[in-house]
């Protein structure tokens, strides 16, 4: 195994802002949502961020607690931990979602649920009328057989361009976001009206794909053709469905040479430079890359017995 630098993880928080305050926005975009709006106020950036700063943000560190010890829970041996120690004194706030008015609930998943990765969505009609837009509901469901999802907010008008098209056509092509053309990304989640070509708006190139229609983004370093595996309508008990659930299998995967590691198969991190999203209208870049090995069970299994042993032994005193 490689040794990583010794990258010191301090207290202080790594996220900084590099947009201008938006006090009021509209909740649309990379959900799938694009009427869904509310005039209160977000917690977003400030207006005195500095500029972008486009020096590779990703770096590999080590553990945040190197000296951990088994059955150790948040110890105190970092002042992060200690820190985030005395947040428990002021408790928790909870949630019933099922009360809950719907925007809140939304303003409070995507901003805890984070990061989420981005599927820029590129389908065609079954006209072959083209369209692109990001969505964060996405995620890597399996590699055998190799599967993706994205979800989809169903408007009080109807389906969307993206779900419609692929549900008709059974074909799509999920494109990564990169840092360099992110206002690019950012620009197709435009509420437009149908006839506006996403595409043009947002000046990114369309390159062919191998196996199906739609094509890909060239401008993405890693981009997936896919079929339709299988879709679902989400509802709650009683309810007309609110979201559709798209599964779609990767028939072939394009990475750009530029961003592969040596290995020649995986991406390297700081090459890809992926973007995620976060709560309100903030994006995120990939920070540090925490290094820690898995525990291996013919290594330390005899400490884990003792640690149980030890903690029964502990449970059974107390009684």
């Amino acid at each position: 195994m490689d040794v990583l630098p010794k990258l010191s993880l301090r207290a202080a928080p790594i996220v900084r802002f590099s947009r201008p305050t938006l006090t009021h926005v509209t909740l649309r975009a990379v959900t799938g949502s694009r009427t869904l709006s509310s005039s209160s106020p977000q917690i977003s950036s400030s207006s005195k961020a500095p500029p972008f700063d486009p020096a590779p943000a990703f770096r590999w560190s080590g553990s945040p607690d190197e000296r951990w010890p088994l059955g150790g829970g948040l110890g105190d041996a970092s002042a992060l931990a200690r820190e985030w120690k005395t947040g428990e004194a002021l408790g928790w706030k909870t949630f019933d979602l099922d009360a809950m008015e719907k925007y809140l609930a939304y303003r409070m998943l995507i901003s805890t649920v984070t990061p989420r990765p981005i599927a820029l969505v590129s389908t065609l009609s079954e006209d072959g009328v083209p369209n692109l837009a990001p969505f964060s509901y996405f995620s890597l469901i399996s590699h055998d057989p190799p599967l993706l999802s994205v979800s989809f907010v169903i408007q009080p008008d109807g389906p969307k361009d993206t779900p419609a098209n692929i549900i008709l056509t059974k074909e799509f092509v999920v494109n990564i976001i990169s840092e360099p053309f992110l206002d690019a990304a950012n620009s197709t989640s435009v509420d437009a009206p149908p006839d506006v070509d996403e595409w043009t708006v947002s000046g990114l190139t369309s390159e062919p794909s191998d196996v199906v229609k739609p094509p890909r983004v060239r401008e993405s370093a890693a981009s997936f053709e896919c079929e339709l595996f299988q879709h679902l309508d989400i509802a709650s008990p009683g309810a007309p469905p609110t979201h559709t659930l798209i599964l779609g299998r990767i028939r072939r995967a394009h990475v750009r040479h530029a961003v592969l590691a040596p290995d020649g198969v995986q991406a390297d991190p700081a090459a890809l430079r992926a973007v995620s999203r976060l709560g309100g209208s903030t994006y995120a870049r990939v920070g540090p890359g925490v290094d820690i090995p898995r525990l291996a069970w013919h290594e330390r299994g005899d400490e884990v017995r003792k640690l149980i042993d030890r903690k029964k032994g502990e449970k059974e005193g107390e009684t």
